[in-house]
């Protein structure tokens, strides 16, 4: 089965990834003035997420080939391969393990090391949505709220929402599966795995996914990498920072 995208624009491939319980829409605005620069954005849904298909297996092994067969499919070589937070663990895994197609590799707000569960409310609230009950987007933001209290971030989980039919609510995500395997998204890179090329992880400066401490991990394994910070922006540091995001990626790319 073959990735749902969005293909935006023309020129040097660009594939972005999007993170745990996202989509490629979060992406959009941001593909939009990448495909301005010159670049064929391609904005993927991975496995139990956003259009993409459904499946019982999920783990970084199963992302880096599904990203594997979709580049196959569409022809994809000498790109540009930008992830953020679990999308970031997917294109490390897979710079590793098919280095000779990715020109450049960018890194937002996720290094190779294990990151604890840390998804619990998350999930909790999402799981508690009853859509026979619940017939609004109001309705279901109300519902979450005594686990979630920051509405940034109610309203991209509520993006996952969508109608299945007139009066009746579904979900994207398939929740059950990321529930079941949610220790799987923060696995540490393989020890082994290396990639030699061009690299730059890009941190939120209001984050503490990527420490200074990590430096030394991150060379070790990308010994390329550069690392910069956007400030005041958080882990979604994409849609709380954007100009500054957009202007590091851009300056990477064109050195």
């Amino acid at each position: 089965m073959l990735l749902h995208s969005q293909i935006l624009g023309e020129g040097t491939p660009f594939i972005i990834l999007h993170g745990f319980l996202g989509m490629s829409d979060n992406w959009k605005s941001l593909g939009k003035k990448f495909a301005a620069e010159g670049y064929q954005v391609h904005l993927v849904d991975q496995r139990n997420h956003g259009h993409s298909f459904r499946s019982d297996d999920f783990s970084y092994d199963f992302m880096v080939e599904d990203l594997h067969q979709y580049c196959v499919h569409h022809q994809l070589e000498n790109f540009v391969l930008l992830g953020h937070s679990m999308g970031g663990k997917a294109a490390m895994n897979f710079a590793a393990k098919y280095s000779d197609v990715v020109a450049k590799l960018i890194i937002a707000d996720i290094g190779p090391k294990y990151y604890p569960q840390h998804h619990q409310d998350i999930l909790k609230a999402l799981s508690l949505l009853n859509f026979n009950e619940i017939t609004s987007r109001k309705q279901a933001d109300e519902a979450i709220q005594p686990y979630i209290s920051n509405l940034g971030t109610r309203l991209f989980l509520l993006k996952n929402l969508y109608w299945v039919e007139r009066g009746q609510l579904g979900m994207r995500i398939n929740l059950k599966v990321l529930i079941d395997n949610v220790e799987e998204v923060g696995k540490a890179l393989d020890p082994e795995a290396y990639f030699g090329g061009d690299v730059e992880f890009i941190r939120g400066g209001n984050s503490d996914y990527i420490e200074d401490n990590d430096a030394l991990m991150i060379k070790k394994q990308f010994p390329k990498a550069e690392i910069s910070t956007v400030p005041d922006a958080g882990h979604w540091l994409h849609a709380e920072n954007p100009t500054v995001f957009y202007k590091m990626v851009m300056g990477f790319l064109v050195r």
